[in-house]
């Protein structure tokens, strides 16, 4: 919840990853928030009531898991409007004139984002979706600490640059409105 909270505020971009590592961090723990709070959360450096307002927060997360069904698979509601507001801003800043700079990153990046569309990634999804979900599984593999090619390593690097500026023009539109 404090990790959470503080990415929010700094990157949503990585506010997103972070949330779906603890989507698959509580199916990891089979939706159980005794074994979550036993085998996870008292592992943290927290006092008491940091540790009960950490397991709260999973609590109610796991509770929004059953009742929208993706236990399994899948993501919450929360995130899922999260990343649609994302999108809308990427659509806006390509369709203005006024930033340059972000269409010069986007076009950098659109071959790598077709080139996982027709490896098979969900064509329905947005781009940034895409994006995001690379970057989420080349941090899953290098959790579990497998080979990453360096044309992999190369799109990352690109992609990575591309969604952090995305992630600074939502902090500023936040801030205050972005003029399109």
């Amino acid at each position: 919840m404090f990790i959470a909270q503080e990415l929010r505020k700094n990157s949503i971009a990585e506010y997103l990853l972070y949330m779906w590592q603890v989507e698959d961090t509580i199916r990891a723990f089979g939706c159980s928030l005794a074994r979550l709070r036993r085998e996870y959360i008292d592992h943290f450096d927290y006092d008491e009531e940091r540790k009960e307002d950490e397991a709260d927060w999973f609590g109610n997360l796991i509770k929004m898991m059953n009742e929208e069904g993706c236990r399994e698979q899948g993501h919450l509601q929360i995130n899922k409007a999260t990343l649609q507001l994302l999108s809308e801003l990427h659509l806006q800043l390509l369709a203005s004139p006024k930033y340059p700079f972000y269409n010069a990153a986007y076009y950098k990046v659109l071959p790598f984002i077709v080139e996982l569309r027709s490896r098979g990634a969900d064509k329905q999804e947005s781009e940034v979706e895409t994006c995001l979900n690379l970057l989420y599984g080349v941090m899953m593999l290098r959790l579990q600490k497998k080979e990453i090619t360096p044309n992999t390593e190369h799109a990352v690097k690109e992609v990575s640059t591309f969604i952090g500026m995305l992630s600074d023009y939502y902090k500023k539109d936040k801030e205050e409105p972005l003029e399109f």
